[in-house]
This record gives C-alpha cells, sequence and structure tokens, in this order.
C-alpha cells in the first residue's frame, strides 16, 4: 500500500513541497522543492486506501475524520500545493471524473422541491456559525476589493455599491432581488435608491432574519422578503439583480431561468447578474463539495451561460470579470473563522469544524490556483437602456458613496 502510494503520488504532485507519511511510518516527500514544506500524517492505512480509490472525495473527507493529521502547515497550504498542479484532477482519477461529467445532470436537477431541501442543507444551519467569519452585513458572496488595505466590510460595501451602480435605479421602482440571503443588498437597495424591493430566498432562516432587519431599518414600506421559488414570483419589475444564487440553478434549468428574467423584466429592464464561474468550459461539481456543502450546485462556464441568455431574448450590455476577488473574500474567512474555530466546535462538533476548515480552504485555493473567477453580467432587452460608456457606473458609485456617507449617524462623545 505505501510504495503504491507513493508511485501515484509521485506522479501527480510536481510542484511544491509535501511529506507525508503513511500508517506505518514511512516518509515520503514529493514536488520540486518550491515554497514552504508542508507535512501531513495518514493515521490509518484505510485512509491511504480511500486516497487512492477516490482522491477529489476522500482527502476532505479523511481530513473530516481526523485521519489525515497536518503536522507542519495547515489544510489551507497543503490545499494551495494540491491545487497548482499541471493536472487540476490526478491521472488515475480521469476516469472518475468523465463518469461524474455524465452522471452531471441528474446531480443537478433542481425542482422546487429538491431546490429548498438543497437550500435549507447549507443556509438553514445555526445562524451563528455565519456570524464567526462574515462581515457585519452577512454577505455571503464575493466581495469587492477596491484596494488592498479594504476591510472585508469596506469590500462588502463596495459590492453592494458596484451592483447598484450598473442597475441605475430611480426612487420608486421596483427591484427582483433573486436569492436574497439575510437581506444586507435588498436594504442596501431599498435605503439608497429608494426603490420597491421584494427579495425571494429559500431559506427560512435568512427570510426570518430578513424581514427582522427590514422593521429594525423601519424599512418594511420598501423591502419585503419572501419564502419563494424564483420561478413563481409574479412581475413585473424595472430591476432585478441574482447574487451567489446562480450557481444552485443547475445547468439543464437555465433556459428556464433566463426566460422567466425575461417575463418578469420590464422592456427598459436593467438585470444584473453575479455569479461564479468557470473559465475553462463546462466541468463538474467537486464531489466532497457536493456532497457536505453544496448538493446540486454548480458553477458555470460562460459558454453554457451565454446561450441561454440568447435563446431567452436577452442582451448582454455589460461583462465584468472580478479576479481573485473572492480568494481575497475566503482568505478573510477562513481566518476569521479559524480565529473562533473553538465556537464553532461547541455549536456542532469538531469533524463539523474541520469540514467547515477544509471547505473554506479548498474554496479559496480553488480560487487563487485554478483561475475560477467571478462574473457579473448586466442584461436589458433594448439597446438604449443603459449609457453608451462605462463610466457611468464610476459616477454613480461616487454618487452612493456620497449619500452613505450622510446617511451615517453621527459620533456623539459621551455625556452629550
Amino acid at each position: 500500500m505505501d510504495r503504491l502510494l507513493r508511485f501515484f503520488l509521485s506522479q501527480y504532485i510536481r510542484r511544491g513541497a509535501i511529506t507525508f507519511t503513511t500508517a506505518s511510518g514511512q516518509q515520503f516527500t514529493f514536488g520540486d522543492g518550491s515554497g514552504p514544506p508542508v507535512s501531513a500524517r495518514f493515521v490509518t492505512k484505510a485512509a491511504q486506501r480511500r486516497l487512492l480509490l477516490d482522491p477529489e472525495l476522500a482527502l476532505g473527507e479523511i481530513f473530516m475524520d481526523g485521519l489525515l493529521v497536518m503536522e507542519r502547515g495547515t489544510i489551507a497550504d497543503l490545499l494551495a500545493i494540491a491545487l497548482n498542479q499541471p493536472d487540476m484532477a490526478p491521472r488515475w482519477a480521469k476516469l472518475q471524473w468523465w463518469l461524474r461529467y455524465v452522471l452531471r445532470h441528474a446531480q443537478q436537477f433542481n425542482p422546487r422541491k429538491r431546490s429548498r431541501n438543497n437550500v435549507a442543507h447549507h443556509y438553514d444551519l445555526d445562524a451563528r456559525l455565519y456570524s464567526l467569519f462574515l462581515d457585519a452585513d452577512k454577505q455571503y458572496s464575493c466581495a469587492y476589493f477596491e484596494g488592498p488595505d479594504a476591510t472585508l466590510d469596506d469590500a462588502q460595501l463596495a459590492k453592494k455599491r458596484h451592483l447598484a451602480a450598473k442597475m441605475l435605479i430611480e426612487k420608486g421602482q421596483r427591484v427582483l432581488d433573486i436569492g436574497s440571503g439575510w437581506g444586507g443588498l435588498g436594504l442596501y437597495l431599498a435605503e439608497m435608491t429608494g426603490a420597491n424591493v421584494t427579495g425571494v430566498t429559500l431559506s427560512t432562516e435568512q427570510l426570518q432574519v430578513a424581514n427582522a432587519r427590514a422593521g429594525e431599518k423601519n424599512l418594511k414600506d420598501r423591502a419585503k422578503f419572501l419564502l419563494e421559488d424564483y420561478r413563481d414570483i409574479p412581475g413585473p419589475f424595472h430591476r432585478i439583480v441574482s447574487v451567489g444564487m446562480f450557481e444552485h440553478v443547475g445547468v439543464d434549468h437555465y433556459d428556464t431561468y433566463f426566460k422567466r428574467c425575461a417575463e418578469l423584466l420590464t422592456e427598459d429592464g436593467v438585470m444584473v447578474l453575479h455569479s461564479i464561474g468557470r473559465p475553462e468550459g463546462p466541468g463538474i461539481t467537486n464531489p466532497w463539495v457536493a456532497k457536505y456543502i453544496f448538493p446540486g450546485g454548480y458553477i458555470p462556464a460562460l459558454s453554457e451561460v451565454l446561450p441561454a441568455i440568447e435563446r431567452a431574448g436577452l442582451l448582454v450590455s455589460d461583462l465584468e470579470i472580478l479576479r481573485l476577488h473572492y480568494a481575497e473574500t475566503l482568505k478573510a474567512w477562513r481566518e476569521r473563522f479559524m480565529a473562533r474555530r473553538e465556537e464553532a466546535v461547541r455549536l456542532y462538533d469538531e469533524r463539523f469544524a474541520r469540514m467547515w476548515e477544509f471547505y473554506l480552504a479548498a474554496s479559496e485555493m480553488s480560487f487563487r490556483m485554478q483561475n475560477v473567477m467571478n462574473f457579473q453580467i448586466q442584461l436589458t432587452k433594448c439597446q438604449d437602456v443603459v449609457p453608451f460608456t462605462r463610466d457611468y457606473i464610476g459616477r454613480e458609485e461616487e454618487r452612493l458613496r456620497a449619500k452613505e456617507r450622510a446617511q451615517q449617524p453621527r459620533l456623539q462623545i459621551a455625556g452629550e
């Protein structure tokens, strides 16, 4: 078993420096010696066998189960090396990849009931878990880092501002937020633009928080959140925005998604879609992620998205690629989570904390090492709805930034 493990890992790990100690005590070092050295130990021979049989699934599982122990560096350091190899998947796992590719349509089949169950699996966890690592507004999607010194809260506010600027929202317009999360974006749009916002989510936990926040901000007359599927919401809307939800639609439902958005959008309307994207064509969802984190989820390639947009009769008026912004977002989340990891253990258990640690680390390194990115697609029905040049985005951001400053409460000295 040790010799077989050594042979296969030597075929895959060609960059970096990783030393593995087997369950029998043998040590093997792989890579070209570049970068900080990382060391890990297998606790059982069964863990080694599982890694050989299905590396994409087993690596996360044996780490979760405490059967792969980091002895130098962290799991994030190990994944940074593993995901920076010439071949994204080990050669002996290519057949499994193709089999999963063939079966991906069944995995991503997301009718209404299954969509709700998939959302509940991830988003209806204890709300205190997300408070461990998200920003104050609970933005659970890629932030927009305007500069190297931006904090996570700064970057998440900039993301909301950037999206609002692209929509050119006028006071009183009806805005639909598909996949509204804990309500942060919808509340921002209602407060900063005077729009009437309807947010739809399939998470009961998020719904309760979003409506409670609307009440706290005295925005219930302009921001309402519903437990509703986007396929069932009545229109029309002047603006539609969707952030971090499209990854849950499923590749076989793209036509349904964009046709429904086209039906909901007014003739002079604007939609902005913000989603994770893959740069190298269609693929599969990592089996560990599909099993433990996002069942039914899939990161789309632009080559899969754009044809569905065309078939729906929508026009792409702007397309922006956000490179490395999610890597920095995930880095901030991972560091925050690790600083409060013991609280996660108390909320759930050690295995759950290991699962979440692996998820955040693997996600960060996928964006950092494998060119995964975010895209923002602006869609219209008519050519002349938005200005000819993109400089309007910067102007609108500055206008919103000034309004944010004006609405900040004045700091008071004690006793005033």
